[in-house]
Order: C-alpha cells, then structure tokens, then sequence
C-alpha cells in the first residue's frame, strides 16, 4: 500500500517564486480593468474622509530614488486608510511649470528660441511636461500607487492657475504684496531672481581678501593720539572681490572697540579681537596699539574706496560679529541684504548696483565694465595687488549658495521685485504652525526657526513658463493696480483658457469693459506686468485650488508627507499662502523622510556610479521588494538602499511568502464556513497561534497609525519566522499530514492558519500589495470577505485577549525549554548522532517545579518534533542550556512509514508492519 496517498499532504498552485517582475503588470492592468480603486473608494463612501494631499513633483525628468520612496509612503497610508475605516481618495499633483522644465524646453528647441513668441515658447513648456506627467504617472503606478491617475492635478491647468490668481489677489487685497527695489539671490546663468527655497550651499573655493581704505575725514578724532589719517586705512575683509565696485560704506560694530595700529609708517583700524589675527595674515609682525575707539565713535568717518572715484562713509550696525574677518565690514547695499537694511539708516548712502542681470559688470563698474564676476574676481585682485590697495589674501573653501537647478553660483543683486511681506503675518503664521502635529516632532521647531529667519519672500520671476503676476500699470500715471476687480477678470479668463490668456490677450482685452485707472481715472491705456510668479507660488496654492475644488477631497487636509527639504519650500509656502489668505494652516499634520543614499551613507550620483534606478529594480527583483524596502528603513533620517540590501529583503520576502505557500497548501481542502472549529474547541496550540496572530494585529495597526512602517516590518518578519515557520507550522505538520482529513486535531490546525492566512494578508497589502492581491486570489473565502480584491476589505482590529495571561506565561515558558532541546538536537545532529529531530529520544533533566510543569503540558514531544521525551529531575544532562539541560539519543523501535516517528509499536500490526499505532488508527 502507498501510504503516501493517505496523508494530507499540501497542495497549492501557488508558485514558490514570486516572478514578480512579470506578474505584477498583470496585476496592475486587472486593478485598471476593474477600477479597483474607484471600488474601494466606493466601498468606503459613508465613511470619515481622510485627505493626504500630494506635493507635486517637478514633471521634467523620470522618477528616482527619492520620489518612489515619498509616493510608496504615500501609498501605504491610503491603502492602510481605505482598509481601516475610512475614505481616502489620493489624487496625484505635478509641478508643471518653472525654470527645470522651461530650459530643458529651450535646449530642445535649439537656436530658434530666440525666433519664437512667448505663446510659442510656452507651448513647447507645456508639451514637454505633460510628457513627463504621462512618463512619471505610469512610473508611479508600476510602483503599485493607487490613486486617480486618470484626473491629476496639474499646476498648468486652467481652474488650478485661475484659484493662482485669486490666492494673489486676496495676499494683494490684504496689503501683503508689494514692489521694491532689494537685493534677491539672482542666478547670472538663468537671469532670473530665486528664493530661499531654491538655493543650496555647497563648497566653493574663492581668495578671501584684506583691502586698505585709506580715512579721509577722522572727524579730528587721530591727531590727539598723534596719529595721521592720511595714513590710516580701515581693513575690511571678504570673500567675493568682485563686489567692491559696488561698495559705498564701511560698516562696524557700535559696540565693539576698534584698535589703531601703528605699524611701520602706517596705521590700522580694526576690531581689538582681532588685531593679531589680521596682522598675522598680513605678515606684519612688529606693530602696537596707539589707541582704541568704539564703533560708535568712528561713525561718520570716512574713507577713500581703494579703485573707485567716490568715499565710503563709516556706519554702524549691530550685524558686525567678531567670528571672522576684521570686524569692519565691507558694504555694498546693491549686494547683500544686512548691507540694503543698514544703507537704508543713512540718507546719504544711494545704491549702485554695477553687475546686470548676465553677471557681467556694467559701466558702474568703471575699467572693469564688461568682466564676468568670476572674471573681475581675478582682475580687480590683480589691480590691487598692483596699486598697494591690498594688505593681505588669502585661498580658503567656503559654503557658497548656488542655483539648485542649474547648480551655478548665484549673486545678491538688487534690483525691483515683487515680494510677499512675511514680516506682516509672522506672528498668525508661528501660531498656525502651533496647531499642526509635526512628525517628528523637532519639525515644529526647525519650521519655526527657517520662518522666523525668513526674509520677505520674492515671488516674482523673469521667466516666460509660469502663472503672471496679474499686475498692471496706467499709462498715464504708471501706478500699478490690483484690486478685486482686476483679479475676477483675469481669474474668469484664466479658468477658461489658462494663463496663456496673458499672453494672447491686451491688457484692455484682459481688463473689465470700460475699465478705469483707480489711482488717476485714465482710460487712456494700460501695461501687462512681465514677471511671472515663483513656482513655489504655485505649489504653494495647491492647498486652495485642489483640496478647496475637487469635491472628493476636504480642507485643510489631514496630511501633507515629504521630504525634510520642504521645510523651507512646500510646507512653507504653503503655511504662508494659507495664513495669509485663511489665518489657519492648510494641513493638520506634516509628516517628513530624509534623503535616499547608497549602502555606505553616500548621496547618489552620476559621477559615482552608485544610483539605482527604480525601475531597474521594479524589472530585477519587483515592485515589493522596493516596497518592502521603503517598509524596513527608518525613513525618517537618510534611508540606505544597496543591491546588496535589496538581495537581503529579497530573503526576507521570501519567508513571508513562503509562509503564505505553506499555508495555503495545507488549507487547500478547507472550507471555512463548513469546516472552522469553534474557539472553545481549538487545541491550545492553535489558541495560541490566534494569541499571537492578535498581538501581530495589535504591532501592525498601531505601525500603520502612527506612520512607523520598520515597526511593521520587523513584526511581520518576525511572526512569519519565529512564530510560524519556527515553531507553529513546523509542529502542526505532524497534524495537518497524519491526522483524518476532517480530523479535529487537523480541523483545529486549519481553522488557526485560515485566520492566519487571511489576517496576515490584509495586514501586509498596504506594503506589499502585488503579493497580498496575488495570495487572496488563492484563498477559499469565507462569507462576508470580498473576494474580488484584497483591498475592498478591512484589516482586522485587535480584541480583547480570550485567553489568560497565565495561558501566555505558560507558552513562553514551554518555548523557553523548547529552545533548550533545539538546541542539542542541532548539536547532535552536528555530531551526525541523528539526521533529522525525529530520529531522537530526549531526556530533559529540570528541576522540581520546572519537570511538574513540563510534565502537565500535552503533547511536549510533538512541539520539540521528536520520537520520545522524559523528563526527568535526578540528573544531569550532556548539554546545559539555559533552563534545563538535555541529552540526545537515538530513539529506540522503528522508523513508521507513514509519519517518520520512531516507535516501538511499529511492527506490532500485521495488516499494516511499518505503521505506527497513532497512524493505523488514522487509516482505519
């Protein structure tokens, strides 16, 4: 007889390699075909909305690292949402305009784009980024990002830039735009202005300079110390040379003293700290201090500028610090902000700006007119070096702020903007901040500090793809107007036919029909403003022109979730559009990820060859493991990504599914509503499966609540091998293969996996959602689970524990003996004294009120999957483990066919004489 054929043994189709790289397309086009998620939303339609409002991203280039890790965060909090009691819809948002996107549209149009129009220029903007949203969508969704894809929002659309309008018009309204004339961060290489947002520091080597400006007027204060002005030189220091054209004060501390120095036949003037260092970097080694000033007595002294036909007047400001340099401070307001503010003070200080908008220097610049800023570094040092200007220089590497899209050093550079004065509302936006749950939480404080920083925001452009600052100006008295009339015209025109109205359209067309000058009465005629509005505008209105519109999303939303460089972009411009307009944040929490790097912590990049493309990885290992990836990191600080790292999870997904397989093998002839034993009759092995399915249940809901995906992670990893694989399913196979096919024992077991099965599913779909999409098709469902989709389900919430915390200690004190006799089976087994656990007979050696224990628990041998067990409390064993000690032998009687059990009743059954007892009873 085969005995063989008796046993249950597990029959699935369920493939043991994954092969998702090929299967989860297949997935993705039967969530399109069956509109999956439109289903769900639909599942959940009377339930709490919840709102994740996207950041869009910029659509001039494929996804990366970064931006598949932010989107699958995303995703889980959906999924994990539209599983657990509410209706979460997720509508994805591109960022479609700006200069990213308006350059690489240049470059493709070649040397025609000088030929072509705005409305020309701006066609091709905006066929090349509504390339990028179809290429970038669909690499989003191979991800496995549910949302509606379908209807994006996009900042280029007409109701999106016409809500644009109306979010500036209300900001204007409430007097918090304005125009004027300061220094912005320019980039030469784009001739543009830039925000805050768009600048990133990185090392620059320059040659930081000491400069003598010789005094002409000491207001009388040197000669009492003997000392000759028409010898002494104030020392300023600085690191960008090419400024001093523009330099028209020397700046000190007020409060700080000042050193005169007599050194050979001439005298200095700088602060007393920093006496020695200077004259250390100039070489001077022989000198002493013939008297000391405040910076206060110094003001109103004035100096001769080293090159330029013009004086330098001494001021005072409380800028000046001792931490580097002189402490007197070369100023040139046409090039810095503390320079613009402290001029200001000083009526008779004007503003010269010598460098246009190509960073080249302007006939202000007088013998250098013409030299690029890089260039007149190197000539105007060369100069003074030549003219004896010069006391000292030196080469250093410092942080210097560039470009963030073209990665070009950018200058100050005065000149008339439009501006969002900040400064107006600070006080409402700190309190906004107040009321939003940060997380971390150190993001309140570090959102805090860069708004309190902040200077007002320049929000104006000189671009051609974006939304135009809906200004315009009279002819006839030049004032510029805004007011609610103009803002309802030109939003009514853009809401039709988007902003390439302002281009199509003269300023009368845009205009109300007999419109008038507010400020004059002229009908006379009127100009367009040219500038067109920061992007971070854009983005920055997406809290109104979305979440306020689409009538499946609420506002303010209840999460905004990004990178922790949007501290100081999206969720400030944000914060600050929102406060402006509506007094209120337009988010209540604010979740943040820090940066992807490769295995040894470094930033990826092209020049280091240690970028991973996310598709690549979606083609070589599958969507699920990039998920299961984003699931294990820490997100929260850098997340390291290797394919090393990405082979270990492989493993890891592997035992999960694994488990599912063995599972689903074993379940294959279950019927649950037919088959389940009731609780009160499951065997307390199965009892304590559910115990510590619950406690999984319990782990992963509270992972998922409070956005701590590596807690879910290590739960499930854990569940799947320590408690399945290592201990649950490997005993119950003894039950599922030998026991009647509707044995009690084998019916207890079933009951316990199914929850198992179907429990651990719905708990890992939000993470690895191919995976549990593809085991739910394999499972026999029970009334009331939707069949058609894992993701029309609940996942489960933990209960109350039905069995006693004594039942709990009692099991883990068993598997803590357990452990004990593993333990010296694998070394016997090392030892070749046995092959496999079965072939052993142990003898667990314990003391008194442990082997009382021990002895009281039912079927220990089966849990520790040997032949025979005693215990025993005289004695010691050969391995001493941590509880008791054991010794291994071979089991005595022979091998039955059918369950591999070593017993002495083999043999015993002529009818059946490779049988054990146990299964000739179960044959029968």
């Amino acid at each position: 007889m085969d005995y063989n054929q008796t046993l249950n043994l597990p029959v699935t189709n369920f493939p043991m390699r994954a092969g998702l790289p090929q299967k989860e397309p297949e997935t993705l086009r039967s969530w399109d075909d069956n509109g999956i998620y439109e289903k769900m939303l639909k599942n959940n339609e009377q339930k709490p909305l919840f709102v994740l409002h996207d950041g869009p991203p910029y659509a001039n280039g494929d996804i990366h690292l970064g931006t598949a890790m932010n989107k699958v965060l995303k995703d889980f909090i959906i999924k994990y949402k539209n599983m657990s009691g509410f209706k979460a819809p997720y509508v994805p948002g591109f960022d479609t305009h700006g200069l990213p996107i308006e350059l690489k549209a240049l470059k493709k149009i070649g040397k025609n784009k000088d030929m072509l129009t705005p409305l020309e220029i701006r066609k091709t903007c905006r066929e090349f980024a509504l390339g990028y949203v179809k290429g970038q969508s669909d690499e989003f969704r191979r991800l496995g990002v549910m949302g509606d894809w379908g209807n994006p929002y996009l900042t280029l659309k007409p109701e999106f830039e016409a809500e644009q309008i109306r979010i500036f018009g209300e900001m204007a309204k409430k007097g918090y735009i304005y125009k004027g004339l300061k220094p912005v961060y320019w980039c030469p290489h784009d001739e543009t202005a830039l925000a805050e947002a768009e600048i990133e520091y990185s090392d620059d080597p320059c040659d930081s300079i000491y400069v003598k400006f010789n005094l002409v007027d000491d207001r009388g204060l040197l000669a009492p110390l003997g000392v000759d002005y028409k010898k002494t030189y104030f020392i300023i220091w600085t690191t960008t040379t090419w400024t001093l054209p523009g330099n028209l004060a020397v700046c000190l501390g007020p409060d700080i003293e000042y050193s005169v120095i007599a050194a050979g036949d001439e005298y200095y003037i700088v602060a007393k700290e920093l006496a020695d260092a200077t004259m250390a970097q100039g070489g001077v080694t022989e000198y002493e201090t013939v008297g000391v000033f405040s910076g206060r007595d110094l003001e109103y002294t004035k100096s001769r500028h080293p090159f330029m036909e013009r004086d330098s007047l001494t001021i005072v400001g409380d800028h000046v610090t001792l931490e580097s340099g002189t402490g007197c401070v070369h100023t040139a307001p046409g090039f810095g902000v503390d320079d613009f503010n402290i001029c200001r003070k000083y009526k008779e200080i004007g503003i010269v700006v010598p460098v246009d908008g190509k960073g080249r220097m302007t006939k202000e610049a007088g013998q250098f007119e013409g030299l690029t800023t890089a260039e007149a570094n190197k000539v105007i040092l060369a100069h003074m070096i030549e003219t004896g200007s010069l006391f000292a220089t030196k080469h250093i590497v410092h942080q210097y702020p560039h470009c963030w899209r073209c990665n070009s050093p950018i200058i100050f550079r005065a000149t008339e903007q439009w501006f969002c004065s900040v400064e107006d509302f600070k006080k409402d936006v700190y309190k906004a901040i107040d009321d939003v749950e940060w997380i971390p939480a150190w993001g309140k404080d570090r959102i805090t500090g860069m708004v309190r920083d902040r200077a007002d925001w320049c929000i104006s452009r000189q671009r051609t793809w974006g939304v135009p600052i809906p200004i315009f100006y009279c002819d006839d008295c030049g004032k510029f107007i805004v007011n609610d009339e103009t803002i309802n015209s030109v939003a009514g025109k853009f809401s039709v036919e988007g902003s390439d109205a302002w281009y199509k359209y003269t300023a009368t067309e845009l205009l109300p029909e007999g419109f008038v000058c507010p400020h004059c009465g002229s009908k006379k005629g009127f100009t367009k403003e040219t500038d067109i509005m920061d992007v971070w505008f854009d983005s920055g209105s997406s809290h109104t022109a979305v979440c306020k519109q689409r009538p499946e999303l609420h506002w303010p939303a209840d999460l905004y979730l990004e990178g922790h460089d949007q501290y100081r972009g999206w969720f400030q411009s944000s914060i600050l559009t929102s406060v402006a307009c509506f007094n209120t944040a337009p988010y209540k929490s604010v979740l943040t990820h820090g940066w992807t790097v490769d295995g040894e912590g470094r930033k990826m990049s092209k020049s280091l060859g240690n970028g991973i493309d996310p598709m690549d990885v979606c083609k070589e290992n599958g969507a699920d493991i990039l998920r299961l990836w984003v699931a294990s990191s820490d997100y929260h600080t850098d997340v390291r990504i290797s394919k090393e790292m990405l082979k270990q999870l492989s493993e890891i997904y592997r035992k999960i599914r694994n488990t599912a397989r063995f599972i689903l093998g074993n379940i294959n002839d279950f019927d649950y509503d037919a088959d389940a034993v009731a609780y009160d009759d499951l065997n307390g092995i199965d009892k304590w499966a559910l115990m510590k399915l619950n406690d999984l249940v319990r782990t992963v809901r509270e992972g998922y609540d409070t956005y701590e995906f590596h807690n879910i992670f290590h739960a499930v990893h854990n569940f799947c091998v320590i408690d399945m694989s290592n201990f649950y399913l490997d005993v119950q196979k003894y039950n599922l293969y030998t026991d009647r096919k509707d044995g009690k024992d084998r019916r207890s077991a079933q009951t316990a996996m199914y929850e198992v099965l179907t429990t651990l599913t719905k708990l890992i779909a939000p993470i690895l959602a191919f995976t549990a999409e593809e085991i739910w098709g394999y499972i026999n469902h029970r009334k009331g689970d939707n069949a058609e989709s894992i993701f029309l389900n609940e996942i489960p919430v933990p209960t109350a524990d039905k069995e006693s915390e004594q039942f709990r200690a009692d099991f883990d004190r068993m598997l803590t003996v357990r452990a004990d006799v593993t333990l010296a089976l694998e070394e016997a087994r090392a030892a070749k004294l046995i092959g496999s656990s079965q072939e052993a007979a142990v003898t667990v050696y314990a003391d008194s009120d442990t082997a009382a224990f021990l002895k009281n628990i039912e079927n220990f041998d089966m849990y520790c999957i040997v032949s025979e067990l005693k215990v025993l409390t005289e004695g010691k064993g050969e391995k001493q483990g941590a509880v008791v000690s054991v010794t291994v032998r071979k089991a005595e009687g022979a091998k039955c066919e059918r369950c591999w059990n070593y017993c002495e009743s083999v043999g015993k059954n002529s009818e059946h004489p490779t049988l054990c007892d146990h299964c000739v009873k179960m044959i029968g």
